[in-house]
């Protein structure tokens, strides 16, 4: 094919939002200059992950949820812009990927170019945890949607030819909720480079505690009437529950737990999450010693650890079994009770008023924003 076809409608995984181009015979485009440059491997302050062996794919060491996606229409995204928006105000993490619309079972389909370790980390929790689809793709196998793979009945296992500015024939390493609508596919960078994709097509963004609409604004302000901004944060963009009910995002993980304590709201659960760990991008050992999402003491996660995902063990790193943890902990401490019960289980979690009082404020912030 003399280029990659331009995907707008259609989408597996229920309405576009964007339109991902791949250069053809139009000619260049604004940012000519930057199809020379590598693709930055991501993020102001730091990559996510780093891995000696390519084909290797390091652990996963945090959870970098996107609040902001933006995919240009007019080829790739420049790195000056993406330098750019990395220094918006409390912007923590950004990272660039190559993409395109490619031609699945005779289908379009919305295509990411990335590195696994890196990206694994900007996916939902229960994706990002599976190991075997990360080694699938930096094996140079595909990674599909949920979605995708049931509307395409696509076999774990079995090769498909895959129709961009080559052919090449893939093999399906798995699927799962990827947390991006109008994303279906997965590649490694190898794969999409030697298809075709375009570099730099796309970038990622993670600014904690930010309003995502305004960053929405100022992205796509740098980014021009070219791009396709979007506000990951609004409800229709929210990633779905995975196959069998599982929860596919931190929002999801909350709401969940709290019903396992008749009476707490899942606003405090996300309230504690969002100063504890920011929602685990931040899990790591505290000067206290706690560990986790939800930053539990060891001793007393022997008390109140739960295998939340059912997989034989209770890790306190893990926001499957962290999450209801808290929700356990909370209940055993009056927290379904409301009022001043509540109060004194936030405290109980925390003993610190200034902690009650902030973990409250939020809750009810939480709860105007999507309740």
């Amino acid at each position: 094919m003399a280029g990659i076809a331009v995907l707008c409608a259609g989408n597996l995984g229920g309405g576009v939002y964007v339109a991902l181009n791949a250069d053809d015979e139009r000619g260049t485009s604004r940012n000519a200059a930057s199809r020379t440059q590598s693709p930055p491997t991501g993020v102001p302050g730091g990559p996510v992950a780093n891995v000696a062996d390519e084909r290797q794919v390091a652990p996963l060491r945090r959870v970098v949820p996107p609040d902001v996606l933006a995919v240009s229409r007019g080829g790739p995204i420049g790195r000056a812009e993406i330098a750019r928006i990395g220094k918006l105000r409390r912007v923590q993490d950004v990272i660039a990927v190559a993409g395109g619309a490619v031609q699945l079972q005779g289908r379009g389909i919305n295509t990411f170019a990335v590195d696994p370790s890196q990206f694994r980390s900007w996916t939902p929790p229960g994706t990002a945890k599976r190991n075997e689809l990360w080694e699938a793709l930096a094996a140079g196998r595909f990674v599909v949607s949920t979605a995708a793979a049931d509307q395409l009945r696509l076999a774990q296992g079995t090769r498909y030819p895959v129709v961009a500015r080559t052919v090449p024939q893939l093999e399906m390493g798995g699927s799962g909720t990827l947390g991006l609508p109008g994303i279906d596919m997965l590649v490694d960078r190898k794969t999409g480079t030697d298809m075709g994709l375009v570099p730099n097509v796309a970038v990622m963004v993670n600014a904690p505690g930010v309003d995502t609409a305004k960053l929405a604004g100022s992205v796509k302000r740098i980014l021009g009437r070219d791009a396709d901004v979007v506000n990951l944060h609004e409800r229709r963009y929210q990633a779905p529950a995975e196959a069998g009910g599982r929860p596919g995002s931190y929002l999801d993980l909350y709401k969940e737990a709290a019903r396992s304590c008749p009476g707490l709201s899942w606003t405090v659960l996300a309230a504690i999450g969002q100063v504890e760990s920011d929602h685990g991008r931040n899990a790591g050992r505290s000067s206290a010693g706690a560990l986790g999402p939800m930053q539990f003491l060891p001793s007393t996660w022997r008390s109140y650890g739960v295998d939340g995902d059912g997989d034989g063990k209770a890790d306190i790193m893990n926001p499957y079994d962290a999450i209801p943890a808290a929700s356990r902990y909370l209940c055993a401490h009056g927290g379904g009770k409301g009022g001043r019960q509540l109060y004194k289980a936030i405290w109980a979690y925390n003993h610190a008023d200034w902690y009650v009082q902030k973990v409250l404020n939020l809750a009810r912030a939480y709860a105007v924003r999507y309740d």
